[in-house]
């Protein structure tokens, strides 16, 4: 019966890292989410390709998930700089 209360003591330990992490970089989740989105909808459209090379149409989906990651990466670090210079900015109103 121990056993069972230390595994749900585990997940519960990583379900609020995962959060923390998500609330500290928001984009990160979404990057992943994008990225899913993509090869599912490169997966579904498989069957409709057409004359399209499977190779060819592989790349498009490699390329259409990466530019959704490289999007999200970079929204997150216009982001985290935009809440730093906030941050300093509120920083050095209270001071004066």
């Amino acid at each position: 019966m121990s056993s069972n209360n230390n595994f749900s003591s585990f997940d519960d330990e990583n379900e609020s890292k995962f959060m923390r992490k998500a609330k500290e970089s928001p984009f990160v989740p979404i990057g992943m989410a994008g990225c899913a989105a993509v090869v599912a909808f490169g997966l579904w459209r498989l069957k409709s390709r057409g004359n399209t090379k499977m190779s060819v149409h592989l790349i498009h989906m490699r390329v259409g998930a990466q530019g959704f990651i490289v999007g999200a990466m970079t929204l997150g670090v216009i982001y985290s700089m935009y809440k730093e210079y906030s941050a300093h900015k509120d920083l050095g109103k209270d001071s004066k």
